[in-house]
């Protein structure tokens, strides 16, 4: 297992030490909406989706209802996909859940035996977080994570 910079790939996403929940939701949300699209896109919209999501205020995002989710799905500044939009707030949902059950979001992290424990659950848990979104997640947030080779050759 490597952790923070340890053998970091040149091409690897910067890592950062997570604030509060707001932090983990806006790192999920990217790896949601980049599943399918190029980091290209993704990033040069980011600021559209920062501005949508109101900064990634995890309660303000859970709370999102019809209204505000159909004033996203066509807002340009943003990937108009609805279905990843109303995964982005079931997943804000989710984390407010986690983080009050086991008394914070790393703690439910570190709950499981290793990372392929944690893939599996953050796969049942949260919507549109397949295996390499998972590894990006944790990844960024600073969580221990196989090194990336190791991971793509156990066949994700």
């Amino acid at each position: 297992m490597t952790t923070q910079q340890e053998h970091q790939h040149p091409e690897a996403p910067p890592q950062i030490v997570p604030q509060s929940l707001n932090d983990y939701l806006e790192v999920m949300t990217k790896a949601v909406f980049q599943s399918g699209m190029s980091w290209k896109v993704v990033n040069s919209k980011w600021p559209g989706f920062q501005s949508g999501f109101q900064g990634f205020d995890v309660a303000a995002v859970a709370a999102m209802d019809e209204s505000a989710i159909d004033t996203l799905a066509a807002d340009t500044r943003i990937i108009r996909n609805r279905r990843k939009i109303v995964a982005t707030v079931h997943n804000a949902q989710r984390l407010i859940d986690l983080d009050d059950e086991y008394d914070g979001i790393r703690n439910y992290l570190r709950s499981h035996d290793d990372f392929y424990a944690v893939l599996k659950d953050v796969r049942k848990q949260f919507k549109y977080m397949g295996d390499t979104g998972t590894y990006y997640w944790m990844y960024v947030l600073g969580e221990e994570v196989p090194d990336y080779s190791e991971f793509c050759a156990r066949g994700k």
